[in-house]
């Protein structure tokens, strides 16, 4: 009695074996229905022949993204616990041996052409962190719909880890209490001027200037983050209060502040002119003046990711983005001159922060496709889904590190406790 024939799904699963961990411990569907793997496990759904051509052209990371960027692989059940059983393939950024690939591809005729990268990828040229190169990576993350990113984001409109009070707290309020606790670790007050670098859509400005009557200059490079921050400052009224600038901190100048925060900004500036970076904050800060510089990490170096490697998230997500451990941020901060005072990390609150944003795309998904494309979407969810099991694993951090430039005689206006967090916040938002 000879054997049964393999079906479709078991001859992809030994196809699979050098991408997929040994055990598989999820299901595998093949485009004609047929499955392999545990019973009532969540399943990785194989659309399309072409996903297994990407991943023969390119057994990694980038060739599982391609195919699932452009809807050849799907997921059947919950995508953060498929994540997390193959966690090996989603952070590997090496490719594997093809010669057993080649062997079992050519047996299910899915051997051919290297199929395109979907649209929504990008490479970039010219030199790294050139300020038009770095416009171009900007406008490729963030020039993507104000009203897409609204509908992920919330009516906040803040892109950076939250501060919540609670697990069970909206992330509109944990925002506010992210904004209010930058607010008062810089120890703002009425007639100071501060800086807000990399300004987003103008969330940070907002708030200092209503909350603590600061007079703001927020600055992107993003065009429509510009254009809808100025926006908001003038429906807030505070245009009197807040200016918006389209403009590269590096083209600041002259100009002093007494303030300055950097929230999920240095993540883009690439550890080479991370020098440069701090040296002018230093320079745009008065003398007694303080830093809050709220940035990424990776929490371990072999974690470290560098923005020239072919990866889903410098292909499709942050062109040229770079995180590295915290020494090695702080060491460039001090090595400008500043006084580090304080640092807090976030890592759990990111988590949390990820999650809630990953729901508002899922529960608004057809809008969600309408205004960003359906490719786009894909991107946007798993980046989130995998970011935020990564800061769950401990794979990667954030950090607000709080920092000052000294005055010549070593005296400072800084509380000598943590007194800053002891204080009343605003009221959080009524939604």
């Amino acid at each position: 009695m000879s054997a049964a024939t393999p079906s479709t799904a078991e001859r992809l699963h030994a196809l699979l074996r050098p991408v997929l961990p040994p055990d598989l411990p999820i299901r595998l569907r093949a485009w004609d229905g047929s499955e392999v793997g545990p019973a009532g496990a969540p399943a990785l759904v194989i659309r399309d022949k072409r996903a297994l051509r990407r991943v023969l052209w390119q057994p990694s990371q980038l060739g599982l993204a391609r195919a699932w960027v452009a809807g050849e692989l799907d997921v059947d059940g919950d995508l953060y616990e498929v994540l997390l059983r193959i966690a090996s393939v989603v952070w590997r950024e090496e490719k594997v041996n093809a010669v057993r690939l080649l062997r079992e591809a050519m047996s299910l005729g899915i051997v051919g052409r290297q199929p395109a990268p979907p649209p929504e990828e990008i490479v970039m040229s010219g030199r790294r962190h050139s300020r038009g190169r770095d416009r171009g990576a900007i406008s490729h993350h963030y020039d993507v719909s104000n009203d897409f990113y609204r509908l992920v984001l919330g009516p906040s409109m803040v892109y950076s880890c939250a501060y919540w009070p609670s697990a069970d707290a909206t992330v509109e309020r944990a925002q506010h209490d992210k904004l209010d606790l930058i607010c008062r670790k810089l120890g703002l007050r009425p007639g100071q001027r501060m800086l807000v670098v990399g300004c987003g859509w103008g969330s940070l400005a907002v708030h200092a200037a209503r909350h603590y009557g600061v007079s703001v200059v927020g600055v992107t490079i993003s065009r429509e983050q510009a254009e809808l921050a100025r926006k908001r400052v003038a429906e807030a009224g505070l245009t009197e209060l807040v200016e918006i600038r389209l403009q590269d901190y590096r083209e600041i100048g002259a100009e002093r502040f007494d303030a300055i925060s950097s929230v999920g900004m240095a993540e883009h500036v690439g550890t080479a002119t991370y020098a440069e970076y701090a040296a002018i904050l230093f320079h745009l800060l008065r003398p007694g003046g303080r830093l809050l510089n709220h940035q990424i990490g990776a929490r371990h170096t072999s974690a470290a990711a560098t923005g020239d490697k072919p990866t889903f998230i410098n292909r499709y997500v942050f062109p040229d983005g770079e995180l590295v451990p915290l020494p090695v941020t702080a060491t460039l901060i001090e090595n400008a001159g500043f006084e580090i005072r304080d640092v807090e990390a976030l890592r759990p609150h990111y988590a949390l922060t990820l999650r809630a944003w990953v729901t508002n795309l899922e529960t608004h998904w057809d809008e969600a496709v309408t205004l960003a494309g359906a490719g786009r979407a894909r991107v946007w969810r798993l980046y989130m889904a995998a970011c935020a099991l990564a800061f769950e694993t401990d794979r990667l951090g954030v950090n607000q590190i709080l920092a000052i430039r000294p005055l010549p005689d070593g005296h400072d206006a800084l509380p000598l406790t943590r007194s800053w967090l002891a204080g009343t916040p605003t009221a959080p938002p009524a939604h």
